[in-house]
């Protein structure tokens, strides 16, 4: 259709046919700014500019209405056609005929741009003019345009005030979201993850040239917001139009020790609660669905065989925590033995949107909660989590006491890196003594008493703690370990050992991993080519599904890929493990494994802002425009 309402806006036909020049031409004819055909190269971006382009053009033709806005943004086809149907009037050649051209010029299909000045005119096109504002800016874009309106007189032959702020919004939301989107993107810290190198309430950008800009696999995006609108909680996004993992070219590549913001790769499947912090209960689904099917086996069981759990609560003398472990340690190989069939009953009742148990073991209902049931996020639009890349792809990791070793050798321990201990002959200072000196926060659990002072948890830096020793000298310091029990040698684990598995990568009943204790292992390569078998496909399970998109069996005659029997693996991708500085209170790849590299997102690079929740505190001076290594 474009070549005939290319010849009726006085172009070549030809014209029409050559991608990318015909949208030049198109942006010059109707928006004098044929540059702005450029913007079409930036996915997302393109929708915008394919809308302004296509609502520009129909307007040309003498279609102003809010019904042909609406159809010039979301489907100007009908509109297309219909221009390129009529028949028009058509001027003569002959010079005598000036007066007859004159009347056939007040019907030619390509109008002039808007006359201000006329007011049939502006009032053709006003509902237009507000439907592209609230597009823009919702509700207060109309405000504030009404508002300078009111106070302001119309000026003969200029923009209305709705026309001027819907340009001026659109595309400075079209500027925004090129460089939110290629060149760098403000973040804010939400947890204590990463204390105390960056703390809750750091505001930092993060630079997406330094390994290449991703380009969004869902670019049908609301502009300036990650995955859901603000006070509203919904989705911001439209899975309608999808692209493939596609990475422009870097500055560099991810090194070790790079601080490094990452879509969550757990963040696949979540669960949906519009009433806490982006809607979401937690961020590990599978965590919670593992809890959750721990949850319908236990009410079972307790159904089935009463008399058995009255006899454990009469063993624990009312100790509750201990008829828990008791519990766990007698029955809890029955629920590892049917352990899928719950996780299938589990699975669907949160589709449904209830969950009952998030650990312990209350009455049921205690914690029983009604939600949205379960979304499920393409990567681009997963959380945004930050950690440091302590291991680059082919690597070989593993944690000894709390200390990380990267291919036989301890690992380079960053100035702010901080462990737990628990310390007793102590007694701190006023909690400003304790800020100003040290460096510590209660309000940020830097340091704690369960036990009314008796002994301190504290998590500390190297120099925090040599600090506090030579204030303290008769302070005794003990690190906090979770050894495995794999180091013992014939050791029958415990059930209850054997569900703490379960919350510690791979996921696995038999893979034996802590906090502080892990197992070597190599972080997986691309092109690299891996023998697998039941005892190690642990590790690889959701790098195969998740990541890489292939369907697993795991069969008595072996493992099946895509249907076919399979002895070895090739990884597609590279993969990289984060951890947070904050080495006990950080939920990181201990917990949910290798992140990929379509997962992330840029490099930490400038802390321009940060505020502490303690009013005592307030603005952190020290740390604006603080660079982050």
């Amino acid at each position: 259709m474009w070549w005939t309402l290319f010849e009726k806006a006085g172009r070549q036909k030809w014209e029409a046919f050559v991608p990318g020049y015909n949208y030049f031409v198109a942006f010059k004819v109707t928006c004098h700014k044929p540059f702005w055909s450029f913007l079409l190269l930036f996915p997302g971006v393109h929708l915008v500019m394919l809308a302004t382009v296509n609502t520009s053009l129909i307007r040309r033709f003498g279609y102003y209405s809010f019904l042909d806005t609406l159809q010039g943004i979301f489907f100007p086809y009908l509109i297309f056609f219909k221009i390129a149907s009529r028949k028009e009037n058509v001027l003569s050649a002959n010079p005598s005929d000036e007066v007859l051209n004159k009347i056939l010029e007040s019907n030619h299909p390509f109008l002039p741009e808007t006359n201000w000045a006329n007011s049939r005119e502006t009032e053709q096109r006003k509902w237009g003019d507000h439907l592209v504002l609230f597009l823009s800016l919702p509700v207060l874009g109309h405000v504030i345009a009404l508002a300078l309106n009111a106070v302001t007189r119309e000026k003969p032959g200029v923009k209305s005030k709705v026309k001027e702020w819907g340009d001026s919004i659109l595309f400075a939301l079209v500027a925004a979201s090129i460089i939110r989107t290629y060149v760098f993107e403000p973040f804010q810290i939400p947890t204590g993850s990463m204390e105390k190198t960056l703390v809750v309430g750091d505001f930092l950008f993060v630079n997406k040239l330094a390994y290449g800009p991703k380009v969004p696999v869902t670019p049908l995006s609301f502009p300036l917001v990650h995955n859901t609108v603000p006070w509203v909680n919904i989705k911001s996004y439209s899975s309608l139009e999808k692209g493939s993992y596609t990475r422009l070219p870097g500055f560099g590549k991810i090194h070790r020790n790079d601080v490094v913001v990452f879509n969550y790769p757990s963040g696949d499947t979540a669960v949906y609660d519009p009433r806490m912090p982006d809607g979401l209960m937690g961020h590990d689904y599978h965590q919670i669905l593992n809890d959750e099917a721990f949850y319908y086996w236990r009410e079972d069981f307790k159904q089935r065989y009463p008399e058995k759990v009255d006899l454990i609560l009469n063993k624990s003398a009312g100790d509750q925590a201990f008829a828990y472990e008791l519990f766990i340690d007698t029955f809890a190989f029955d629920f590892f033995n049917s352990m899928a069939k719950w996780k299938q009953i589990a699975r669907t009742e949160m589709a449904k949107g209830v969950t009952y148990c998030r650990g312990g073991m209350p009455e049921k209902g205690l914690n029983y909660i009604e939600h949205g049931g379960l979304i499920y996020r393409p990567v681009d639009k997963r959380e945004n989590y930050i950690k440091r890349c302590v291991g680059i792809p082919g690597d070989w990791l593993e944690i000894k006491k709390s200390i990380l070793y990267v291919n036989g050798k301890p690992a380079f321990v960053p100035e702010f890196q901080n462990l737990q201990y628990t310390v007793t002959n102590f007694e701190p200072a006023s909690n400003a003594t304790m800020i100003e000196r040290f460096g510590l926060e209660k309000s940020r659990n830097d340091y704690y008493s369960n036990d009314g002072g008796q002994s301190y948890i504290m998590n500390l830096t190297k120099k925090q703690k040599a600090d506090l020793q030579k204030r303290n000298p008769e302070a005794i310091f003990s690190l906090n370990l979770q050894p495995q029990y794999s180091d013992i040698k014939g050791y029958q684990p415990k059930a209850s050992e054997l569900l703490s598995n379960i919350g510690h990568f791979p996921k696995d009943l038999y893979v034996n991993n802590t906090i502080t204790d892990f197992t070597k292992f190599q972080i997986p390569k691309k092109g690299q080519i891996v023998k697998i078998n039941k005892d190690n496909i642990a590790w690889y399970r959701r790098i195969i599904t998740a990541y890489e998109g292939h369907s697993l069996s795991e069969r008595k005659d072996g493992i099946y890929i895509d249907g076919k029997k399979a002895n070895t693996y090739k990884f597609s991708m590279n993969y990289y493990w984060l951890m947070g500085d904050n080495r006990y209170n950080s939920a990181d790849s201990r917990i949910w494994g290798f992140v990929p590299e379509d997962h992330v997102v840029g490099r930490a690079s400038l802390v321009w802002f940060s505020k502490s929740t303690d009013p005592e505190i307030g603005i952190r001076w020290e740390r604006l425009f603080k660079l982050i290594h």
